[in-house]
C-alpha cells in the first residue's frame, strides 16, 4: 500500500515563503512522476507542479517564476518550494503519485495567505 504525507502548510503574510514537503512510503518513488494540486474553497482541484523520474518539471501559468517542484529520491521526498505568495494561493495543497495501475494522494495540507 502506497502512503503519502504531506507537511509544511500553515499560515503566511502576502509576499511570504512556504515549503511543502511529500514523504512517499514504499521503494516505488523513483520510479514515478509526483504531482502538487491544490484547491481552493469552491473551486475545482488544479494542478500547480509535475516533475518526472527524470527530473524534468512543469507548472500552472499562475505559479511560474513563484514555485519551484523538486525531489529526493533518497529521501522518498518531493518538495514545493513557494515564494511571494498571494492570497490567491489559498488552498488545499495535495500531492500524486501516477503509477500505471493507479494514482495514490494524499492527505492534503492547508496553505492560507493572508496579511
Amino acid at each position: 500500500q502506497v502512503q503519502l504525507v504531506e507537511s509544511g502548510g500553515g499560515l503566511v503574510q502576502p509576499g511570504g515563503s512556504l515549503r511543502l514537503s511529500c514523504a512517499a512510503s514504499g521503494s516505488f518513488f523513483s520510479r514515478y512522476s509526483m504531482e502538487w494540486y491544490r484547491q481552493a474553497p469552491g473551486k475545482q482541484r488544479e494542478l500547480v507542479a509535475t516533475i518526472t523520474r527524470g527530473g524534468s518539471t512543469n507548472y500552472a501559468d499562475s505559479v511560474k517564476g513563484r514555485f519551484t517542484i523538486s525531489r529526493d529520491n533518497t529521501k522518498n521526498t518531493v518538495y514545493l518550494q513557494m515564494n511571494s505568495l498571494k492570497p490567491e494561493d489559498t488552498a488545499v495543497y495535495y500531492c500524486k503519485c501516477d503509477t500505471p495501475i493507479r494514482d495514490y494522494w494524499g492527505q492534503g495540507t492547508q496553505v492560507t495567505v493572508s496579511s
